[in-house]
């Protein structure tokens, strides 16, 4: 913390820390508002987590659904996150996202060239009253990274398992053409189309240029404000916030060379940092021990913002049902390299015909559900940790069929046998073989796949329901009658890979209120501070409840801050005032 005593180097309206999909949003509509805006990045290159995410965007309610054919109304919304996140609080919070996100993402896409597309098949990833099929997971159009010109090169790229050929992002939609290209002629075209566009971006470009996902998200969104003008300065870290009569009136920002910059933020300073995940001392405060060693968010996610928050009693909250959002993630070692971790998201988990287990042999939980309510399963285990780590166990059908992990579908047996031989898939001729390799318990395992194949035979899994739910379904594999998630573990060989509890995002962190602006220990807002994605703690308290629930809150919650800074919500539109208490306001004209 510092008390301004000195004249300020330079002067901006909003000053915004963090150029991730809340950062960008913030500055994006702050200046649309009119508001001199500066973003100082920590590291060289724009988009934090949003580049190597999923990038698909919950926000219910909004016109793109309508456009999708499967129209989504805001008050199912609201039953549906009133049964999911229950009397865990933030109320107010949730209020102000429902009320102002369908407004947000439509003001969004008209004033930059930030694009949805709503999936009309993206089940919520809990069941319950309200939940929907679509219409709520907006998916961002892909992007040409070419008309980035050279800032092409300051998206940071995704994570290296999830691209093709060294540098290749590839679609969802394409993924079965480029795995069987010679499976059709539509197959084979597709697959020609997407390589021969990648082979001519790495002529000029280090990776592919053809941008989906997260990447797309986070390029659309860089690329607006370099349409607009608005500042975006690179290897900036936040050093300092200077208080001035109780109110946050800027920063100390550090330079290269090792200078520092005090700038004026005369309506105040967004935090967008990334959040705690890799901050060594709240990791260990707030995480669980099982949970501490693997994260998914990038190395320089320190914790910035939030530190300097907590220097001005700051409260920090541990996220209520979790500190961490999770997915579960197998680990392939590889000598002189970085390790290959992938995340277990859909392509296997939900499939028939694999099981996870523990030490004892045992399943734990829905091997279908949600990559957070998985490891959810893991870290309960009745405190006993002995679901950390976990193993997928899958027969030589399912490997052929499905795949798993960085084993894609279809693979020769002298692939399969080079991931045996790095020590990344287990195999064993028998289950007892497969146990003592993992060193899991052999009479428990045995005795799992015997009860579970009893049931699978008819299509049930008494135990924990899977293919109950529209989600579990929805993954599973439709031409497997009458469970598209349940079917028999044939006879050996038998395969595993071994996953351990990683963060994709946290549910820890500031508390705010229903504008983004940062709360005291006395439960009160700090002048002139304001935080939003990761540094802004959930608004689900822990709970995950469909795809894309932490990008859906950063651009809303972006969104409001802006529009509280500036002081713009037009008293005219009563709908999207509510949970703006008490705010001056003045009408555009």
């Amino acid at each position: 913390m510092n008390s301004m005593t000195q004249p300020w180097d330079e002067e901006v309206d909003l000053l915004v820390f963090g150029a991730g999909a809340g950062g960008m949003t913030a500055a994006l509509v702050a200046h649309h508002e009119g508001l001199k805006v500066l973003i100082c990045e920590k590291t060289d290159a724009v988009g934090g987590i949003t580049s190597t995410s999923g990038g698909t965007t919950w926000v219910p309610g909004t016109s793109d659904s309508v456009r999708a054919g499967v129209p989504d109304k805001t008050d199912d919304a609201r039953r549906f996150l009133a049964s999911v996140v229950g009397d865990r609080g933030g109320d107010d919070a949730r209020e102000a996202f429902l009320a102002s996100g369908p407004q947000a993402i439509e003001e969004i896409q008209r004033i930059s060239e930030v694009k949805f597309v709503a999936a009309a098949a993206h089940p919520d990833y809990v069941s319950g009253p309200g939940a929907a099929f679509g219409g709520r997971a907006l998916a961002p159009v892909a992007f040409d990274g070419r008309l980035l010109g050279d800032d092409f090169a300051r998206v940071r790229p995704p994570r290296p398992e999830f691209m093709g050929l060294g540098g290749m992002m590839v679609a969802r939609t394409d993924l079965d053409a480029l795995l069987e290209p010679f499976a059709s002629k539509k197959n084979f075209t597709r697959t020609l189309s997407v390589v021969g566009r990648y082979v001519a971006d790495r002529l000029r470009h280090k990776r592919g240029t053809n941008l989906v996902m997260g990447n797309a998200l986070a390029a659309r969104l860089f690329y607006s404000l370099r349409k607009q003008n608005v500042e975006v300065r690179f290897e900036t870290p936040l050093l300092e916030l200077v208080v001035e009569h109780g109110m946050v009136t800027g920063a100390v920002v550090g330079q290269k060379g090792g200078s520092k910059t005090r700038i004026g933020a005369r309506r105040g300073v967004v935090l967008a940092t990334g959040g705690i995940t890799r901050n060594p001392a709240l990791r260990k405060q707030l995480f669980p021990a099982a949970a501490q060693p693997l994260s998914l968010s990038p190395q320089t996610h320190t914790g910035d913002g939030i530190e300097r928050a907590l220097d001005l009693d700051a409260r920090l909250d541990d996220g209520c049902e979790s500190p961490g959002l999770w997915m579960p993630c197998s680990i392939l070692r590889r000598e002189g390299k970085p390790d290959s971790v992938w995340p277990h998201i859909l392509l296997d988990r939900a499939k028939p015909g694999l099981i996870a287990v523990n030490a004892r042999g045992e399943r734990f939980v829905n091997e279908s559900d949600s990559y957070h309510d998985f490891v959810m399963g893991m870290l309960r285990d009745n405190g006993q940790g002995t679901s950390v780590p976990a193993h997928l166990i899958v027969d030589a059908a399912f490997l052929r069929d499905y795949g798993l992990g960085l084993v894609m579908k279809k693979r020769s047996q002298a692939r399969i046998a080079s991931f045996v031989k790095a020590g990344y898939l287990i195999k064993g001729d028998t289950l007892a073989e497969l146990a003592t390799k993992l060193e899991v318990d052999a009479s428990g395992l045995e005795r799992t796949v015997a009860a579970y194949n009893r049931d699978a035979a008819r299509g049930e899994d008494p135990q924990f329901k899977r293919g109950a739910s529209a989600m579990n379904r929805f993954n599973g594999d439709a031409s497997q009658k009458p469970n598209p998630c349940v079917r028999p573990i044939g006879a050996g060989p038998y395969y595993a890979v071994t996953v351990w509890p990683a963060d994709l995002a946290c549910s820890a962190g500031l508390s705010g209120n229903a504008d983004g602006q940062v709360l005291d220990n006395h439960g009160d807002a700090i002048p002139g501070l304001f935080a939003c994605g990761n540094d802004l703690a959930s608004i689900f308290r822990g709970t995950y409840p469909g795809p894309g629930t932490t990008l859906g809150p950063a651009l809303v919650f972006g969104w409001r801050v802006a529009k509280f800074a500036a002081r713009a919500v037009p008293v005219a539109d009563p709908e999207f005032v509510v949970g703006l208490r008490d705010i001056p306001v003045r009408v555009r004209v």
